[in-house]
């Protein structure tokens, strides 16, 4: 995890091996932003002309590298864009200043030490651009670098293995000594730290990580925060008459899981709970997906690892408030053992589905875990999955849907999912897709109309969340796993979507404002 911290040093004088500016769109060109100034003044004043003689503009997402002028430390100077400029001269966005951050220290990577002069002139955007320095440094490198045996014993190696993050970023501007920076930054750690361990669950191999293994790693966190941990096996899983659980796991030699992780505040007015789903590997069972979509199934359980990250960051930040996370977790495989097309499974609620298509999986293991989680009569459920292309196809891949039961609720996730950065829009469920799902032989079959697919799944969850309590689905198929470019402080391959929102929701609900 890259270090993280805060400086009164003036940009001039500080020793690392670079300096990260911000400079803004212009009607007449870049602008440099506010904490620029020293660097601006060895410059003699000209550092703006200089960066728009180098092509410059201000764009969110530009970066221009140029060799620091001689009355500064650090040998290179990097100036990142942030967007246009705002009305008001200090009023960045927070968002921008956590893509511009993340931007440059994905820049830096391979550097020891980075000094980031991007505006910190309240604890909001030094909060900003700690999140973004810190998010933009995660690299994924366990699996690489391994010793070549095949190369001469006596001869150097000449891979010198994958480059590492950004070592350490100090943020200039801040007040070290003022508790609200202080707060920023240790949650910004936290916060972080946990999004990342997210993004390395999400990134392992499934021959890696299975239900077992995720439920060992849980263990662990458990034992460090203080989280009380408890770990459904088979055995106890066909004890308790999980039958959605069960039925998606049958198929595979790992055999699936449910972990209950549970962080209490002695003073916590408020019980939340979160239900991730854990499909740890996916290759649609029975109904097999067709090649070209397995490649990436790994990701499938994103959502439980949102979840575990954000009880987690609960439990290291304090949170005045209850937050049990369930991780349902299960590896979706064809075999001889498998759930077939037709077979009708007994949920943990009591009801029967129909399975009609085994790669609407996700469903079942969140339905048992749902109706659990219900039993315990929290304030609020919210769920996080990567339930569906349809959702997809509907939002593209940075934005995660969002449906409820009660629309004041739906509409708070919104909001809160827009105030720290995370894409989100909110989706309806209608009433007249539910009669697609209804079956013959079963209570409810796991599939309905095609059309408005990711609304149908959001329907079938809502039949086994309990009655009166608000709930939430947050459909995140899209920006879960990044295949692309990496772009501000999103990398390849895991983000660690949704424990922001679910954090900041926890964080509001801590302060009697659930919503």
């Amino acid at each position: 995890m890259t270090a993280l911290t805060l400086s009164t040093a003036g940009a001039a004088t500080l020793r690392a091996d670079a300096l990260v500016v911000g400079v803004a769109k212009g009607v007449k060109g870049p602008v440099l932003a506010p904490g620029s100034e020293a660097v601006d003044k060895a410059f003699d004043g000209k550092l703006a002309a200089v960066l728009a003689t180098l092509g410059a503009t201000g764009a969110e997402g530009e970066l221009t590298k140029l060799p620091a002028a001689s009355g500064l430390k650090a040998p290179v100077v990097v100036a990142v864009g942030l967007g246009p400029v705002p009305d008001k001269e200090d009023a960045y966005d927070a968002e921008a200043l956590r893509r511009a951050a993340g931007t440059a220290a994905r820049a830096l990577s391979g550097s020891k030490k980075a000094g980031f002069a991007l505006p910190a002139g309240s604890v909001e955007d030094a909060a900003a651009v700690a999140e973004g320095a810190l998010l933009g440094s995660y690299a994924f490198t366990a699996y690489q670098g391994g010793e070549n045996k095949l190369a001469p014993k006596d001869a150097k190696s000449q891979d010198s293995g994958p480059k590492q993050p950004l070592a350490e970023v100090t943020l200039l501007g801040g007040k070290p000594r003022d508790k609200g920076y202080k707060a920023a930054v240790e949650r910004a750690l936290a916060l972080v730290e946990e999004i990342n361990r997210a993004r390395d669950l999400i990134n392992t191999p499934p021959n890696d990580l299975y239900p077992e293994s995720f439920a060992a790693v849980a263990t662990a966190a458990g034992k460090e925060h203080g989280i009380k941990v408890q770990v459904l096996d088979e055995k106890a899983l066909v004890k308790g008459g999980y039958g959605g659980i069960l039925g998606v796991g049958q198929g595979s030699a790992n055999g699936p899981r449910l972990v209950k992780l549970a962080y209490t505040h002695p003073k916590a007015e408020k019980t939340l709970a979160f239900v991730g789903k854990g499909i740890t590997y996916d290759s649609g069972g029975i109904s097999l997906k067709p090649a070209g979509h397995n490649e990436t199934m790994k990701c499938d359980m994103s959502g439980a690892a949102a979840v575990f990250a954000a009880v987690v960051t609960a439990a290291r930040l304090g949170l005045k408030v209850n937050v049990t996370g369930w991780l349902a977790l299960a590896e979706n495989m064809p075999s001889g053992n498998a759930t077939r097309p037709g077979d009708v499974l007994r949920m943990y609620s009591g009801k029967t589905v129909e399975v009609l298509n085994t790669d609407a999986e996700g469903r079942l293991v969140l339905g048992d875990a749902l109706t659990r989680a219900s039993e315990e009569k929290p304030d609020a459920i919210v769920d996080v999955a990567t339930l569906t292309g349809a959702m997809v196809l509907a939002l593209g891949n940075r934005t995660f849907g969002i449906m409820a039961n009660d629309d004041a609720f739906r509409t708070s996730i919104h909001e809160i999912a827009d105030e720290v950065g995370e894409a989100s829009w909110p989706m309806p469920l209608p009433a007249d897709l539910r009669k697609g799902m209804d079956s013959p032989t079963a209570d409810i079959a796991n599939m309905g109309e095609r059309m408005g697919g990711g609304l149908v799944a959001g329907l079938f969850l809502k039949e086994f969340v309990g009655e009166g309590i608000a709930w939430a689905h947050l459909d995140i198929a899209g920006p879960a796993f990044h295949e692309g470019t990496p772009y501000g402080y999103t990398p390849m391959g895991g983000t660690g979507s949704a424990v922001r929102t679910l954090v900041r929701l926890a964080e509001r609900t801590a302060d009697g404002d659930l919503g």
